[in-house]
């Protein structure tokens, strides 16, 4: 509400206490980066602040994009570039909704897979389905919805905000319709305040995008906004019940083998080149190209790597995360002498593979996968170590 009283303000403000408690951990090792971040937001940072900032409209205006390219992997790449594009501009982002592809073709809320709280230590957030349908008719009036793309605006051609999967079923999950389609031609990495000269708030309150302001693969000056996602308790709560029914308290290696068909097919492209899709996790600073086994790992590769993380570091559970082949047989085979255990989950949710891929004591991933990256990401985030096919001497 944005009229609260003193009795539900007070409650806040300790429900945002108990959080920073809960966090004391990082709070105390703050690096002047993440001060400077939190102190961006104003005085009050999170909190009190940041929930009425939820509720008031934002006199700077909104951002909101769809996630409109590749699998969950992708997609978080370019929500984190989003996110630092909104926070560049200084307008309010309108979490928007993850896209999937198997089974039923739907949105997903961006708090059904990550918590909202963490986000607003970073910038002000405000998830799509709450705006939609709460404050959209005040903020963002039907004459003024307007889609915005990439382009010359004396060029006709329209934006097609609209055509094709995912970007129709997107838009209408959320009841968006345009009126008329806004063309622009600055940048996402520079030119910010270009943004706010050429499209005022008043003028346009929203500025909807048909794809995300960023790049792929992410620009790794981006890469440390991945402490800003949490797990959302449902997700954290499948990952420890996989866990403590399997292998609780017991240290593991996870390993991610991406090997599916349309793998393959990527692949090919990917050999002899300094970067492709996600590789700048790895080669980033380096003058190496990517090589076959980096890309598409065999399996001779795959035994070779896990059994000497094995033998080095003293493991005795394998967990496997894949798209296609897990290669189990293999792996219990070649590691039967080391009385090791090979689990693979298979769940119904991708996510879950990253939640316990994240909680792993030492990781296997591959260099040129976004789903790879995300668990890299987010394990540097706890200094924990990754290790990649290809390419990792061990």
């Amino acid at each position: 509400m944005i009229h609260s009283t003193k009795f539900t303000i007070l409650l806040a403000v300790v429900a945002f206490a108990n959080v920073e408690l809960n966090n004391s951990s990082e709070n105390e090792h703050q690096t002047k980066e993440n001060a400077e971040e939190v102190g961006s937001v104003g005085a009050a940072g999170v909190g009190l602040d940041a929930e009425r900032r939820r509720h008031e409209k934002d006199p700077n205006g909104y951002l909101l994009f769809c996630l409109c390219m590749g699998r969950v992997g992708n997609q978080v790449e370019h929500f984190l570039g989003g996110l630092a594009f909104a926070k560049s501009i200084n307008r309010t982002l309108i979490l928007p909704s993850f896209r999937t592809y198997v089974g039923n073709n739907k949105n997903i809320p961006f708090n059904e897979w990550f918590q909202i709280e963490p986000l607003t230590k970073y910038h002000r957030v405000i998830l799509a389905e709450e705006f939609m349908e709460h404050y959209a008719d005040d903020y963002w009036p039907a004459n003024k919805r307007f889609g915005f793309c990439y382009g010359n605006k004396n060029n006709n051609e329209d934006c097609k905000m609209k055509e094709g999967n995912p970007f129709g079923p997107f838009w209408d999950g959320l009841g968006v319709n345009f009126v008329k389609d806004v063309k622009y031609q600055m940048t996402y990495s520079n030119e910010f305040d270009r943004w706010a000269a050429e499209f005022p708030a008043a003028q346009y309150p929203v500025i909807s995008m048909k794809g995300a302001p960023a790049t792929f693969p992410m620009d790794p000056s981006h890469w440390h906004l991945q402490k800003y996602l949490i797990f959302s308790d449902q997700l954290k709560k499948e990952a420890d019940d996989y866990i403590n029914k399997h292998f609780p308290q017991r240290p593991f290696i996870g390993l991610h083998l991406r090997n599916g068909p349309d793998w393959e097919n990527a692949c090919q492209g990917a050999v002899g080149t300094a970067s492709y899709m996600a590789s700048p996790q790895c080669l980033q600073g380096t003058n190496d190209l990517i090589t076959k086994n980096m890309c598409l790992p065999s399996t001779a590769e795959v035994l070779r790597l896990t059994k000497n993380l094995v033998i080095t570091q003293r493991i005795k559970v394998v967990f496997v995360a894949t798209d296609k082949y897990p290669l189990l047989k293999e792996l219990k085979e070649h590691l039967s002498n080391k009385n090791v255990d090979v689990f693979h989950a298979d769940p119904w949710l991708p996510l879950v593979d990253w939640a316990i891929l994240v909680r792993s004591n030492y990781f296997i991933g591959n260099c040129v996968s976004s789903f790879t990256s995300f668990v890299t990401r987010a394990r540097n985030v706890d200094e924990k170590p990754t290790y990649f096919w290809g390419y990792s001497k061990v």
